[in-house]
Order: structure tokens, then sequence, then C-alpha cells
């Protein structure tokens, strides 16, 4: 008995040196709650890309202004992700690290939502001027596309960061796949939603447009999905070392008849939702709460952080980068490809000629194409476990990369109606591979970094670089991206026309493909 007791104090000492807190395993409804946030915001996600030109359009936004609307949220995105990413890593609110945050991007999206899908509405109730209704209905309608799209993009990383926090190695594997799942399903759905005629509803004749309409259903889907998402799984919230090893001690001493060995492997080593709330102090809730070095830190000293990153992680950092400038230079522009080079059509003839109504019939057509490449991301996300103890993350990556490369360079030589229409159900492999395996990686990276940390005695605990900056890191990636198709696609699209963009789609793929292959690290 002596024996065994030396032996667990040992084991306790190790695991409260480290500061390791071993997660339980999570439920699959748990980890579907979870993952309905992505259904939601990639729903809305969807009634933008279905939306968003029409509205501005019908405003009467100046087309020199329409690279301006696309630039500024990846812009802020790129400059204040790891700010945030840091700041979450430190966050020492009650309620827990990520999900004030999640909250907080979550109200500033429904607020963008509701002014670009609104904003004339809103004009035309407080302004009776014609000139100013339309000057500041442009304003609002540019302000409510650039605050969706920047919290649309931000929250990706706080939501990844939230799960791995939260979930052991397995569940995060679990985790990320649902993710994936969710991603499809919401987007097949927004697209769909947005091809149903809303004007001939009730709902239709009730509400002032269609995009009343529209705006009603995205905004009660995501309210649902986020609040789901946000009641999923308690977090541990942050606290000194003192306080971690003595509620390790408490909780150890609780179950002292049982091995520490059995108690981290049935998850007794955490803390619920209620110890949470009784050790908590009341006003200790604040987004801010950060360390005084956190509050001091710079976008300066942030970026030389990212730059002493280990260089595994910024060879990922390169390939997710060249990952989504592929696939977004394809998707931004998908929809007009169908309509000019595969159709045939101009979106530049009079409304009323054959040319305009044939490129309008394109651009209905390229909308289903962006619905079967929801729902083909939805099957690959399941897909992908039964493939990945045959292939390993990095057979999924550069799978990924190398049938979308070639997916859309035969798109871009054979330009046809329902080979382009099959073909998109590989824009859903290239779409579900974004989603899981660099973020998977991330997870491994760690897990292992901790391994190393536990064998030699160090502390594992968030005294570094967090799981939150890195996520953060990875979600720059997709603002880097959107930054430089910004600049260059659009000069490229308007030398060369739009089947550039598949074209330089399948060459970056393939260029990422060969990257994937030999530059990123995986471990064994």
């Amino acid at each position: 008995m002596d024996s065994t007791r030396e032996k667990e104090e040992a084991l306790l000492r190790s695991v409260v040196t480290a500061g390791a807190v071993v997660p339980r395993k999570r439920s699959v409804g748990r980890l579907v709650m979870h993952s309905m946030v992505m259904f939601g915001r990639e729903f809305c996600y969807a009634v933008e890309a279905a939306f968003v030109t029409p509205v501005l359009l019908s405003v009467g936004l100046p087309k020199n202004l329409y690279s301006l609307v696309w630039l500024i949220s990846p812009i802020l995105g790129f400059m204040l992700q790891p700010v945030v990413g840091s700041a979450s890593d430190h966050c020492t609110c009650s309620w827990g690290r990520r999900r004030p945050y999640i909250l907080g991007l979550g109200i500033i999206m429904l607020l963008g939502m509701a002014l670009y899908l609104n904003g004339d509405v809103i004009i035309s109730a407080f302004n009776g001027e014609r000139d100013k209704q339309r000057t500041w209905a442009i304003v609002i309608t540019m302000l409510g596309v650039v605050l969706f799209d920047f919290a649309a993009d931000f929250i990706d990383g706080p939501i990844k960061a939230y799960l791995f926090d939260v979930c052991s190695h397995q569940d995060k594997e679990k985790g990320l796949h649902y993710h994936a799942l969710f991603t499809g399903l919401g987007g097949a759905l927004g697209y769909l939603t947005g091809a149903v005629d809303w004007g001939q509803t009730l709902l239709g004749y009730s509400l002032p447009s269609e995009f009343q309409v529209i705006f009603f259903f995205a905004a009660l889907v995501f309210l649902i999905c986020l609040t789901l998402h946000l009641r999923s799984i308690p977090e541990v919230p942050l606290r000194d070392e003192n306080e971690e090893t003595k509620f390790l001690l408490e909780v150890t001493e609780s179950y002292k008849y049982s091995s520490i060995e059995e108690e981290i492997k049935n998850g007794y080593l955490k803390s619920t939702c209620t110890e949470i709330k009784a050790a908590a102090k009341p006003g200790n809730c604040t987004v801010t709460a950060c360390t005084e070095d956190q509050r001091r830190m710079t976008l300066k000293s942030l970026l030389k952080t990212l730059l002493s990153m280990p260089s595994h992680y910024r060879y990922l950092c390169v390939s997710h980068l060249l990952g989504w400038m592929a696939f977004l230079s394809n998707m931004l522009f998908f929809t007009d490809f169908m309509g000019q080079v595969v159709y045939q059509g101009s979106p530049y003839a009079p409304h009323n000629s054959t040319l305009y109504l044939t490129y309008k019939t394109g651009v209905e057509v390229g909308c289903w194409g962006l619905c079967v490449n929801a729902i083909s991301s939805s099957v690959y996300s399941y897909l992908q476990k039964i493939l990945l103890p045959y292939i390993g993350l990095k057979g999924l990556y550069f799978i990924g990369y190398l049938l979308f490369g070639l997916s859309t360079g035969l798109i871009g030589l054979f330009p046809n109606v329902f080979s382009t229409l099959a073909l998109c159900s590989l824009f859903g492999v290239m779409s579900s591979t974004l989603y899981t395996v660099p973020f998977h990686l991330i997870a491994e990276y760690h897990r292992e970094e901790e391994n190393l940390k536990l064998q030699d005695g160090e502390q594992t605990g968030d005294q570094g670089r967090g799981k939150g900056i890195d996520c953060a890191a990875l979600t720059c990636m997709v603002q880097l991206a959107q930054i430089i198709l910004g600049i260059g696609l659009g000069l490229l699209v308007s030398i060369a026309g739009s089947a550039i963009t598949v074209i330089s789609a399948s060459t970056v793929a393939l260029i990422g493909c060969c990257f994937v292959a030999f530059c990123v690290r995986y471990v064994d």
C-alpha cells in the first residue's frame, strides 16, 4: 500500500508540476453542439456570396469601390488576428478564454449582416432626402459587408482553439471532422435558401423585400447555432499555478482510493462547470482581462513572435496560404466564369439582351455548382475519418491539393457545363481539407511538445505561445490570401478574362501540392 501511495503521489507531483489537465472524453452530442457554430457561420457566408453583389449594385456602389470593400476586412483581420489570438490565450474571464471572444464576434457578424441586407431600408426610415439616402445607403452597406467579413473570418481561430482546449486528442480529431461536415451542410443549405424565390411567399409579402426575408432566416439559424455552441462544453478558466495545484490536490484527495492513472484516464482530473462557477468571483468576466504584458503587446512584437515560431509551423502556414489562394481564386469568380466562359454570356450587355440573360443563367448554374461543392465537402469530411488510418494526414493533405489542382485545370482547358458541375464535387475535397488537416497538424504539434515537456519535467502551462495564437496564425493566412488576390487577381481578370481564375487556381494548387509533400512536417 505504501509503495502504491508513493507511486501515486510521485505521478501527481509530475502532473501538477507540468500543469497538465487531461480533458475527459466528450460525447458525440457535445461535439455536434460544438460544431453547430460552423453550420451557422457557413450558412451566413453562403447568403453573403449569393446576395452581396446584388445588394451592392442595388444601392449604386461605384465600380471603383468594389476592391476597397473586399480589401478592408482581410487587411484588418491580418493585422488584428494575432492580437486576439494572443489575448485569448491569456484571458482570465471566469466563463473561459475563448467563448467571450466567440460571443463578441458572433454579435458583430449579426450586426454586419443586418447592415448590408437592410441598409437601404434603415436609411429610408431615417432620411427623406433621396440624394443623401443613396450616399448613406452605400456607406452603411459597405460598413455591413466589412464588419461581417471581418467577424466571420476572425471567429474561426477562437472556435478551433476552444475545441483544442476542452477535448482530448481523439476528440479533437472527431471535432475537426464534425466541423468540416457541418460547414458543408451549412453552405449547401445557405445556397439553397438563396435559390428560393421568397418574393412569392407569405414572408415575402409581409416584409419590404426578399433581403429582409433572407436576413430573418440567416439571423435565426446563426443565433440558434451560436447558442448551442456556447453551451456545448464548459471551459476551464485560466488560473495561476497555485490555484491549479490546489485544485488538482483537492480532486485527487476526493478520489484517493483509486489510482491516479485511472483518474486521468477516466477524466476525473478536470474542472466541472459547477466548480468553475463556485470558484469564480463576481464581476470576474471581462474579455480584456489579460496579463499586463499582453496589454502592452503590440503588433510588432506579435509579428516577432510569429517569425520566431519553429520552422514546421511556418511551413504549415505557407502551405495553408497557398491552399487558400488557390481555393479563393476559383470560388470568388466561379459564377462569373460559368456565365462568361462556359455559357458565353456577357454581364456588360443590355439587361434585356440574349447575351445578358445567358450570362444570368450561367451564374445560376454556377450557384448550383457551389452547392455541389458544399455537399461534397460534408461527405468527404466523413470519408476522412475512414481514410486517415490508411493514408495519414500527409495523404489527406496531398490528395486535397492534387484533386483540386487537376479539377480546376480540366475545367479551364475544357469548359463544359456537365463536366464542370461534376468536377465541382472535387472542390469540396479541398474545402474539407483546408478546414481540418492544418488544424489537425497544429494539435499534433502541441501534443508532441507537451509530451516532450512532460518527459523533461517542465511546465506545460500557457506560459509561452499558446494554441490561440497558432490557430490565429493559420487563420491570418486566409486574410493574406484575400489581400493578395484582391490586389493581383482582379487585374489579371481585367486583362485575360475569367478563364485565368481557374488556371491560376490550378497552378497554385499544384505548387502547394509539392510544398505539402516535401516541406510540411508530419508527426509520426
